[in-house]
This record gives structure tokens, sequence and C-alpha cells, in this order.
């Protein structure tokens, strides 16, 4: 079986989990091989979903894959990880807005939407791909990989846009994990608002605690509420950005719209978070399923990897790596701006 017939399989055609059994095995090694090396050293600030598609793009264009993987990891990278972005909601608390505050909560999303609308317009002048500036916009002000894999659920961008917004993200997030502690001696800012700053613009989850904890317990705590406020920004910007990617596509004649207006993952992801808000789960439920979560994303990252060309990413050239340092700049900019200067 070639690779281009195993992709091609009919929707409705009876696979058994014996088609599927290669590319799932293959994933699952590499995801274990991801958070293997996280314990190396220099490797511990790095998240498991970056070092997989990482460790994925290695084995990828190294060692090669049998064309009989084709059909388990094309799974792993689309249905599995809409799933799992569904499956955040767990990790999400409504309670969590009180925390950091109505003024919180609007800076938020003020620097999360500016900074998406920025990329997009810096994208165009810059002459990106429409595809990859949207998950370098949604990487940048939401939540890192994270919202690049949900924003790729509905972008149906190529897996080597993913890789290389994921590598930009990683790249500038982990700069900003290591600067923004020495950047905050010349700013003298209280632990406070060094924590919402933290919060406001670092874009992955660990490297926000990286970064946070470093001004102190209150700092660190405020920063990680403040991430996690980000986070529950992901679901109305995804329908927006669904809503957005679907209008070319209904001035195509006879041509159907390939994505709902609104996902159905995103509408998992919401109904989740308000389950988790309203505290009618369980915890014997919900504990394994936010254990589970990160290992899904992290096999789902692994998938995207493994379908990643390195030759491919070499087309991009420098301006989508221009474009992501500029949306970082930006983000980190308007957020100190908002955190010194609004009451």
């Amino acid at each position: 079986m070639t690779i281009s017939a195993a992709v091609s399989v009919e929707p409705h055609a009876r696979n058994t989990l014996v088609d599927y059994a290669p590319g799932l095995v293959l994933v699952a090694v590499i995801t274990a091989a991801a958070y293997g090396v996280r314990h190396l050293p220099f490797m511990s600030p790095l998240s498991p979903m970056i070092l997989a598609i990482f460790v994925g793009m290695l084995f990828a264009n190294v060692v090669g894959s049998n064309a009989s993987a084709s059909m388990g990891v094309s799974l792993s990278g689309k249905r599995l990880l809409r799933l799992a972005v569904a499956l955040l909601g767990f990790q999400i608390s409504f309670a969590q807005l009180g925390d950091i505050g109505v003024r919180g909560v609007g800076l938020a999303a003020l620097g999360l939407f500016s900074t998406f609308l920025f990329t997009v317009w810096m994208g165009r002048l810059l002459g990106v791909d429409r595809n990859l500036s949207h998950l370098l916009a949604a990487g940048t002000s939401v939540c890192g990989a994270s919202a690049i894999a949900a924003a790729n659920a509905v972008t149906g961008a190529d897996d080597e846009d993913l890789s290389y917004a994921v590598a930009c993200i990683t790249l500038f997030g982990t700069i900003a994990m290591f600067l923004y502690p020495f950047l905050n001696l010349l700013a003298g800012l209280p632990g406070h608002l060094y924590g919402l700053w933290v919060g406001l613009s670092v874009h992955e989850v660990a490297q926000v605690v990286g970064a946070g904890f470093q001004g102190g317990v209150q700092a660190g705590e405020i920063a990680v509420v403040t991430k996690l406020t980000r986070i529950m920004m992901l679901a109305p910007l995804v329908i927006g950005l669904s809503f957005f990617v679907s209008r070319p596509s209904r001035k195509t004649a006879g041509t159907a719209r390939q994505t709902p207006l609104v996902p159905f993952f995103v509408i998992g992801f919401v109904v989740l978070a308000a389950l988790n808000s309203l505290g009618i789960v369980p915890e014997s439920v919900r504990g394994p399923i936010v254990a589970a979560t990160p290992v899904l994303l992290t096999a789902a990252m692994a998938a995207l990897g493994l379908g990643t060309s390195v030759s491919k990413l070499r087309q991009h050239g420098l301006p989508p790596l221009l474009l992501a340092g500029m949306a970082s700049v930006f983000i980190a900019g308007v957020s100190f701006l908002m955190v010194s200067l609004v009451p």
C-alpha cells in the first residue's frame, strides 16, 4: 500500500484496528520519547508537546516511516488533536476570572485580540502565507502550541506550517521566559503587576511558570491565573477564526464549506469548561482526564511532526520568523503599557 493510497481511504471504509495499529504505535513511541527527552539537561523548560513535534520531525526526515503507518498517524494528528483540545475545558473554571478581576480580564482580552489582528495584518505586509499567519497569531496571542493546534483544526494548514509555527513560538517564548526577569530589574514593576505582565504576554504555560515565579510566589500565582484567563478566550477566538476562514468557500460556486461555523471541538471545550465551573463532575472522573489531556496533545503533536518535511520548511524562508518575533515584541510591549498605565 502506498502513502497516497493509505491517505485516500474512503471515510466510510471499514478500517480495522490492524490498519491503524502501526501508526498508533509509532506515535506512542514518539510521545514517550518526548517525555524522556524532557529529562535531559536544558530540556526541562520545554513542554512535551513541543519536544514531540521536533522528535517526530527528526524521525520522519532521518529514519522515515512505512506507508502502513500513515492511517494511524493521520488519525492521531486530526481526530485525537480535536478531542484533546476539547478536553482542555476541564482545566478551566470561570471562577478563575474573579481572581484577577474585571481589569485583568479586560486587559487579557484587549492584548489577545489586538495581538492577533496585528499579526495577521503584518503577515499580509510581509507576504507570509495566510494560514501560517493565523497559526502564528493564535500561538502568540493565546497559549502557544495548544492554540496553534486549535487554530490549525479550522484553518486546515499544512503540517509544515504548523511545525514552523510551533518552532517560532517555542523560540520566542523561551527567550521571553529568560528575558522578562531581567527586563523587570529595569522596569521595577511590583510583584503583582509583573505577574500580570507575564501572564498577559508569555506564550506557553510552562514558560509563564518559569518567568512568573522568578518574581516571587505572588507574581507566579497571578501569572498562571492570568494565563488561564487567556486560554479561556481560545474558544471565541477559534469561533471567530472559523467564520473568517469559511467566508471564501461560500463565494466558490459548487463548493461546500469544509468546516462548520462553530467547530464541534470548540463546543466541547465550552461545555466541559461550564461543567467544570459548576463543580458537578466528580474528581475521580475529572482528575484522570486532566492528567491524560497533555499526553493526548503530545501524541497529536508527535503525529504532526511525523508528517512534516524539513525541505518544505526551508521554503518558508525568514519572513514568518520575522513575523513571529514582531508579534512577540508587540504583545510584550502592549501588555507592559497596559499594566503600567491602566489603573
